[in-house]
């Protein structure tokens, strides 16, 4: 059933980006529209997790050029970052489906040769040591504290990580597991929800 894409609607995220369904045109056609067919895999932009990691891209992608976006979904987050300038994004998820719903998103918004797409196994033999500008994960705090020593490793000196899927009282212990890496900002909040990002040392 598809009924829910009738809720599903255009919204801005920042100053230049836009999430905007297939089925319905662009409110503002000068600015970023990501066109969006959501299909099973999680990440529309409506969860404040989304739209947290999506206002962060909005404000700030400059010239970096990486970006691993290390739990994928619907790709939503790595091809709003090939659009706002980012040359080349790899995501990474556990759903052989997120990988086929973000090729085909990527797709339609014309960054599908800037963006590639792994299962975990696949993404460790291939890239073992390849570093990026910007390492991105929306997951769950649990899985996001493990993953600290992987995801630094993946991250250039001076290069930012940003981490969502948090609950706002489970920031402390995502804080303490990427301390050692980066240097952290203070949460941003949004309802329950928090954003964390950091510098790598």
């Amino acid at each position: 059933t598809r009924a829910w894409m009738d809720h599903f609607h255009a919204m801005a995220f920042g100053n230049r980006l836009w999430v905007v369904p297939l089925h319905i045109d662009p409110p503002e056609p000068q600015a970023v529209n990501l066109r969006l067919d959501p299909g099973l895999a999680f990440g529309t932009g409506t969860h404040p997790t989304t739209s947290l990691c999506l206002r962060w891209l909005d404000s700030n992608i400059t010239d970096q050029t990486t970006l691993l976006d290390y739990g994928c979904g619907s790709g939503i987050l790595a091809i709003a970052a090939c659009m706002l300038g980012v040359k080349q994004a790899d995501g990474v998820d556990i759903d052989p489906q997120a990988l086929s719903a973000t090729q085909d998103n990527a797709e339609v918004n014309q960054v599908s040769k800037q963006i590639h797409c792994y299962l975990p196994e696949e993404y460790n033999k291939q890239h073992a040591d390849t570093q990026y500008d910007i390492v991105m994960a929306n997951i769950l705090s649990g899985p996001l504290a493990e993953l600290a020593p992987t995801l630094a490793t993946h991250c250039r000196s001076g290069g930012d990580i940003v981490l969502s899927g948090i609950l706002e009282e489970q920031a402390h212990n995502v804080l303490d597991a990427y301390a050692e890496y980066f240097s952290m900002d203070a949460p941003v909040v949004d309802g329950d929800w928090v954003l964390l990002h950091g510098c790598r040392k």
